[in-house]
């Protein structure tokens, strides 16, 4: 079987001349929560849109459960998305919208319908109009609407855009929820690393229309812990000086800067022997960063959040 439940090959949209997805090639693995990071504008909804079938690309492919291009129509009843806001029935209850969508799957099972409610938290609301719900809970429904018909794909789009802490906290308990007792593989976009850092099992950060990184929770949290930051002009200068020195947790990751994840009480010999080496050091010392900042470093800096 694949690694890869989805895999996008160079993926582009473009309108007239501006690339809203430029060149993207991505990877979700089954039974992850991919958390799908970017500032608004950055491309998100149009890229989770071609994914599910909602938008056509310009170019490059999307290959899903192993079927690409003309094939995927054999595969997206296996894909599910809630994008932008959810379409509700204003004047009808959560059963009696979740019954409309559920005859559209030829699915006539009440029981059916009161364990999606009972999953997504809305058991309790019985015949409360949804146009008298909050914004979580018309989330949450969108989401419960989204499930219907076991889909093995799940794309949320910015499902916790404008909760309150509540409301945040009940989606991402819901979410891995359904990954933990339904082992479905779950994409969430939002602009919030910090949020979507507690529950993802993968990341992919996308700016302005380019995939900028993928990585594991496992990377993320190791590139955002504290750590000697070495800064030179070329850094692979300085490698075989750390190999010497019995170093192997390190990483260059970028063109002028290493990063070493053990024995952070060091620094100073590795400065004095990269000095004895040859190798100008612009600069050396311990730190540590967080998940936003890292997130804003990568695409730009504060300035253009």
């Amino acid at each position: 079987m694949a690694e890869y439940l989805l895999t996008t090959h160079h993926l582009t949209k473009q309108f007239g001349k501006y690339k809203a997805v430029n060149d993207v090639t991505l990877h979700v693995k089954k039974g992850a929560i991919y958390g799908f990071i970017g500032r608004n504008g950055a491309g998100k909804t149009t890229f989770l849109k071609m994914i599910s079938g909602l938008s056509k690309p310009t170019s490059g492919d999307i290959e899903l459960f192993g079927y690409k291009n003309e094939e995927l129509k054999n595969v997206r009843s296996r894909v599910s998305c809630l994008i932008e806001t959810p379409g509700l029935y204003g004047n009808m209850s959560a059963y009696e919208n979740l019954a409309i969508k559920c005859k559209l799957f030829g699915i006539d099972d009440r029981t059916y319908i009161e364990k999606i409610l009972e999953t997504v938290g809305l058991a309790e609301v019985g015949k409360k109009k949804t146009k008298q719900f909050s914004l979580g809970m018309k989330q949450r429904l969108g989401i419960g609407l989204a499930l219907v018909g076991e889909p093995d794909l799940l794309i949320l789009d910015e499902p916790i855009n404008g909760l309150d802490p509540q409301g945040i906290a009940e989606i991402r308990k819901m979410i891995v929820r359904l990954k933990e007792e339904q082992n479905m593989t779950i994409m969430v976009s939002s602009h919030i690393l910090e949020e979507l850092s507690k529950i993802a099992t993968h990341y992919g950060i996308i700016h302005e229309g380019s995939l900028l990184q993928e990585l594991t929770r496992e990377e993320l949290m190791l590139r955002c812990s504290e750590r000697i930051e070495i800064k030179l002009d070329s850094p692979n200068e300085a490698l075989p000086v750390l190999d010497r020195l019995g170093f192997k947790n390190y990483e260059v990751i970028d063109k002028h800067t290493i990063c070493v994840y053990e024995r952070l009480n060091e620094s100073a010999q590795v400065n004095m022997e990269l000095s004895k080496a040859g190798i100008l050091i612009k600069g050396i010392g311990i730190n540590s960063e967080e998940l936003e900042n890292y997130f804003l470093n990568l695409t730009g800096g504060a300035n253009h959040a």
